[in-house]
Order: C-alpha cells, then structure tokens, then sequence
C-alpha cells in the first residue's frame, strides 16, 4: 500500500467521523430544542450549519471533490449566527466588520459562480 491510498484512506475515515459527530450534534440540538419547547432563529441557523456540513461532505463523495462555495455558505451562516448571538450590546464597530466579512464572503461566491459559468460556457 503506497502513501497516496494510505492518505486516501485517512481522509476517508476523518470524513465519516464527522459525519458521524455532525449527526449526533443535530440530535443534541433537536433534543435540547424539544426540552426547551421553543426555537430561535440562532437554533435554525445552526442547523442549517449542520445542515451544511453533511451537504459538503455528500458533494465530496458524490464528486470526489468539494465545491469552494460550500465552505463559504457555511461560513457567511456561522457570521451571521455570531452577529445573532451578540445581540444590541455588542461593539457597533465589532458588527461592521462582521457584516463587511459576509458582504466580502458573497462577493467571492458571486465571483466564483461567474468564473463557473465562464468555463462551462466555453
């Protein structure tokens, strides 16, 4: 067995122990919101993060490969459940440079989409 299929293997493993732990983390979460008999907008956003990441890793093992978008959704949802989270008391400036994250994140998304469409127009 050479270095590539032992790489390749690792890689597989760690993917399904995330899978794994990404699944008992939503039950957690669906547990702890059926205990507390109410949901918030920050609960759904995690959610959808998990969400998220069994979706990458689905694309991962459906293409081999993981779209860069992917990541950066997951990462312009976890800005904006942070930008939840710290509620009106938070630094304004703090906040600002939280939304300018996201706006440059949609902007990438925005230019990869494009340069997407570009290549596969031609």
């Amino acid at each position: 067995m050479n270095v590539k299929n032992i790489i390749g293997l690792v890689e597989k493993l760690f993917l399904i122990i995330i899978a794994i732990f990404t699944i008992a983390a939503m039950g957690q979460e669906i547990f702890s919101l059926i205990n507390n008999r109410r949901v918030e907008l920050q609960d759904l956003l995690l959610m959808f993060i998990y969400a998220e990441v069994l979706g990458m890793l689905a694309a991962f093992y459906s293409s081999h490969r993981i779209p860069i978008t992917i990541p950066l959704f997951i990462a312009m949802t976890a800005l904006s459940r942070l930008i939840i989270l710290q509620g009106k008391d938070g630094n304004p400036a703090i906040l600002l440079y939280e939304s300018g994250a996201i706006i440059m994140i949609a902007g990438a998304c925005w230019i990869i989409s494009r340069a997407n469409s570009v290549k596969d127009n031609e």
